[in-house]
């Protein structure tokens, strides 16, 4: 899988955060510790990333990425009850407003769950594969599985 060893540190943070705070606090307050940990495995993190839009090679305006890992995977994180659609493709949009080609959705619920997003165009044939997920295990970072089936 694309950058799979960024990513597997990034859930890794991801839920030592979580078990940590658990859930009802703002992004901020996750966003910030995020970076702590990630800074700790030795990735390279930025946050508030501005990234700019274009339609037909015209800047028609801006974004902020919540982070920007190793200028290799795009991190949206949330707050919210659970993943909605609209957090996916708000991601993916991010993900086709670059040249990166892998995003992460992390969620930091009453559960905690995340979503891979991998973007990719080839020869100029346009494919998104999402990776579901559902997670069998929180308990410890290091003992985290999951079943994951594209589509």
């Amino acid at each position: 899988m694309l950058h799979e060893e960024i990513t597997g540190k990034i859930i890794e943070a991801f839920y030592k955060v979580y078990n940590e705070l658990k859930y009802g606090f703002y992004e901020k307050i996750y966003e910030n510790s995020m970076i702590i940990e990630l800074r700790k495995m030795g990735l390279s993190v930025t946050n508030q990333k501005n990234i700019k839009v274009y339609y037909e090679n015209i800047e028609v305006g801006n974004y902020y990425a919540d982070l920007l890992v190793n200028d290799l995977v795009i991190v949206e994180l949330k707050a919210s009850k659970s993943i909605c659609k609209e957090h996916e493709a708000q991601l993916i949009n991010y993900l086709k407003a670059t040249k990166i080609e892998v995003g992460l959705l992390l969620n930091f619920g009453k559960k905690a769950e995340f979503k891979r997003k991998i973007f990719s165009n080839e020869k100029n044939k346009t494919k998104i594969l999402t990776a579901k997920i559902r997670l069998i295990s929180v308990n410890l970072c290091s003992n985290i599985k999951e079943e994951i089936c594209f589509q």
